[in-house]
């Protein structure tokens, strides 16, 4: 059953949000729908405020050896591991995840951090190139922070998406603006804390929960770079406001992500995993699997055992590792799954297992369900649903297979489970994704920190995680030196002549060894 209130309020004491107008917002506890505490709500004004303040405290932290900011990274990490349960607790309050799935959160900022720790020194430090001639000419390349970086965080994965984003972005030497989910705020919040007492500058990371058309607006007019987690329709609109300031964007969006099971796969296992694949969160992930393409002649035989694994997962609330799902987030989730699910059956879907609210459990609960029988007339079939809401498709061939994968907008995970690594990875390669996950569902990719992390198509564009998670934070500047004037014709000289033995000289230079 849910913690008691005044338990969860204690885990929220002393944390405040950058608003000193005094607004405030009541956020509600999700399991029970009851408040939960009151944040401070942020304006554009507050916004201007806390961009003076960052790009003044961005100009010193830039100066600071980045060795030093990994000090603060380290303490950090370390905080968030003495302190993961009560994390674990604030980010169950907020957003009614079971307990495994919030600790995905506490693992992936753990293993972003150390990842970064360990090689931003590398990935920071200028790098030398050779120059046009050897010996009287070179170049270095520089990585500067951009400055102040924007990050705008969705509430599915309110510390992992808010924070992990946002670690990158100040171990480079930026400042950043936060700005999380308006249901969700008390997971960065909390985090901001364990990085001001990591000694993080209390001026370069401003925690901004508020309106996106107001706070979000103003960050992405205001930064010199945005970072957003969340739909597709809302990151086009953020690229356009980007590309006319032309400033740098990234975006991780929506997804409709499928998974193949061929007739060599360990149906069994397949069944098992795929419970956590579907349902992580109650669906709300970015990478959670909606579609199963299962070759034909082994269809029956898996929907049989999916059902099975499904309607023996436990569903309920309670801050412990009992339960295999929690509750959906917002009624909004709740109304999308309810009309998805309404408009299949209403057209010939079959419900395999699952399909009811459970309101006896919370306000929000919702079984999960497996549905067979979809078409291309329902919304489910290509709209993602983000909720507890997964089809089944018989296919001949695996090629066939392959081909309703990628028949899509979307392009941001995949998983493939076939009779040895070696098929699935040939499968995967055939697969239009930012990621796919051979044997898993999402995991293995996604708690792969050096490996980036994105979509393809209508699931956004560029990454997080790996050397491109860091370096996208910086602007990479050359300086070149040069004798002078080694590169143009000898004083007294004949210019013609230098003209004329340009080519061949640099030809002959290429081919000397050690050279690019």
């Amino acid at each position: 059953m849910p913690v008691p209130e005044s338990t969860v309020l204690h885990r929220l004491s002393g944390l405040a949000a950058v608003a000193p107008g005094g607004r405030t917002a009541v956020v509600d506890e999700v399991f029970t729908g009851d408040p939960l505490g009151e944040v401070a709500v942020a304006d554009a004004e507050d916004v201007t405020a806390a961009l003076a303040t960052a790009r003044a405290a961005q100009r010193e932290w830039a100066a600071r050896p980045v060795r030093e900011r990994i000090a603060v990274l380290d303490r950090y990490r370390k905080s968030v591991y003495r302190e993961r349960d009560r994390l674990l607790d604030i980010i169950q309050a907020e957003t009614g995840k079971a307990r495994w799935t919030a600790q995905e959160e506490i693992l992936g900022v753990l293993a972003g951090a150390r990842y970064y720790a360990r090689t931003a020194g590398g990935l920071l430090r200028p790098r030398r190139v050779p120059g046009p001639l050897p010996l009287v000419t070179g170049a270095r390349v520089h990585h500067r922070p951009k400055g102040v970086v924007g990050v705008i965080a969705p509430w599915n994965y309110p510390m992992f998406l808010a924070i992990g984003d946002s670690l990158p972005a100040l171990l480079a030497g930026n400042a950043v603006l936060l700005k999380p989910a308006a249901r969700t705020p008390f997971s960065a919040l909390a985090n901001a804390e364990l990085l001001y007492r990591a000694g993080l500058p209390r001026g370069l990371l401003a925690v901004l929960p508020g309106p996106g058309a107001t706070v979000g607006r103003a960050i992405a007019d205001g930064c010199d770079f945005l970072m957003f987690t969340g739909s597709t329709a809302t990151g086009r609109t953020l690229a356009r406001r980007c590309a006319d300031r032309l400033i740098g964007f990234a975006a991780e969006l929506g997804g409709k992500n499928p998974m193949i099971v061929t007739a060599g796969a360990d149906l069994d296992a397949v069944a098992r995993i795929a419970t956590r694949a579907c349902f992580s969160n109650a669906g709300q992930l970015c990478l959670s699997i909606e579609r199963i393409y299962v070759q034909q002649r082994v269809h029956e035989q898996f929907t049989e055992k999916l059902v099975t694994a499904v309607a023996g997962m436990k569903l309920g609330p309670g801050y412990d590792f009992g339960w295999d799902m929690g509750s959906l987030t917002s009624a909004e989730q709740l109304e999308t799954v309810s009309k998805h699910l309404a408009d299949a059956t209403s057209k010939g879907a079959r419900i395999c297992t699952g399909g009811r609210p459970r309101p006896d459990l919370g306000p929000l609960f919702f079984e999960p369900t497996v549905l067979t029988g979809v078409t291309e007339a329902m919304d489910c079939a290509r709209a993602e649903t983000f909720g507890p809401l997964v089809s089944l498709y018989p296919v001949a061939e695996v090629d066939e297979a392959v081909e309703q994968a990628n028949d899509s907008d979307y392009g941001l995970n995949a998983a493939v489970f076939a009779a040895t690594p070696a098929e699935g990875a040939a499968i995967a390669a055939r697969l239009r994704c930012g990621a796919v996950t051979v044997g898993e569902g999402y995991a293995a990719a996604a708690a792969s920190p050096g490996a980036p992390m994105g979509g393809m198509g209508d699931s956004g564009l560029g990454r997080r995680h790996g050397p491109d998670g860091l370096l996208k934070y910086t602007e990479p500047q050359t300086i070149a030196t040069a004798g002078t004037g080694i590169m143009g014709p000898p004083a007294g000289g004949s210019p013609e002549r230098f003209h004329r033995m340009q080519v061949p000289i640099a030809e002959f230079i290429a081919r000397l060894p050690g050279r690019p």
